[in-house]
């Protein structure tokens, strides 16, 4: 959990808009809701990048080929063979199909991962109770290399896997590629980042679609995981607690905004109609 205090808000003088999407969950796989996805998004004004997951079809591919996948909380454990499968389906398949699609609505976009250029070095995960594999931790973000593709017009799409300075390539999570790389661009762009997936946004209760919470600041945030004292109580699903804390960490480091929304309402999410804002303080 982060313990600092509430960051200074970052200066616009002189700097143009970035919007920095993560795209995950179920829409990844189904078709005709990623066609749509990639209009909206081909349409967001400025320089963009997108940042995809896609663990649902690396399942599904593993299953085929009978490798068993562990998860723990939620993370998965990437050996020798599910990093095979992670990078062919995230930087492979995925990447490519999403590149495509942005190119038949005009988007010019070039599809990469961290390995790519070392955009993005990590570190293989240690010093934890579980043993995650081939996970990689971030390190550092190349941020002039993400400012010349996107100085050439070009949007980058990014899949979550690393390397390390010695070669290896790594399993990293999405949602903390996309808010590395947000705050890595922040000194040279205006930085909103969103993280879009299956759900309309932070649900105070997970059973109840309509529980929209509009504006989610970290002190109610960090009030309900320490002492689940609030009123009414949250009730925030264990999936969403990685997004929040990229999400607030985010904030915390100078990105201008943060908010999380359905993917198949991003307009909506973007223009503040719909999903959840982040902010520190309460409104």
């Amino acid at each position: 959990m982060i313990n600092s205090p509430v960051p200074k808000p970052p200066s616009t003088s002189a700097k143009l808009p970035l919007t920095i999407v993560k795209i995950g969950g179920s829409v990844i796989e189904d078709a005709e809701r990623l066609t749509s996805f990639v209009s909206y998004f081909a349409n967001v004004k400025g320089a963009k990048i997108l940042v995809h997951g896609g663990g649902i079809l690396a399942n599904q591919l593993a299953e085929q080929l009978g490798i068993q996948q562990q998860m723990v909380d939620g993370r998965r454990i990437t050996d020798a063979e599910t990093l095979k499968i992670v990078t062919m389906v995230y930087a492979g398949f995925i990447n490519k199909t999403i590149v495509a699609k942005l190119q038949s609505v005009h988007c010019n976009s070039i599809g990469i991962c961290g390995a790519d250029a070392s955009g993005i070095v990590a570190h293989k995960r240690t010093g934890t109770a579980t043993n995650y594999g081939f996970v990689g931790d971030i390190d550092s973000v190349d941020a002039a290399f993400f400012d010349r593709l996107l100085s050439q017009n070009l949007t980058p799409v990014i899949a979550p896997i690393t390397a390390d300075t010695s070669g290896q390539l790594l399993n990293t999570n999405a949602d903390t590629v996309a808010r590395e790389v947000a705050v890595a661009l922040r000194g040279m762009y205006v930085t909103t980042l969103v993280f879009c997936f299956d759900k309309p946004g932070v649900l105070r209760n997970p059973d109840d679609g309509a529980s929209v919470i509009s504006v989610l600041d970290y002190h109610t945030y960090a009030n309900r995981t320490r002492s689940a004292k609030t009123d009414p109580p949250l009730l925030i699903s264990a999936g969403m607690i990685p997004k929040l804390d990229n999400g607030f960490h985010a904030l915390r480091d100078g990105v201008a905004c943060v908010r999380i929304g359905s993917a198949d309402s991003m307009n909506d999410v973007l223009s503040g109609h719909s999903g959840t804002e982040l902010v520190y303080y309460g409104q």
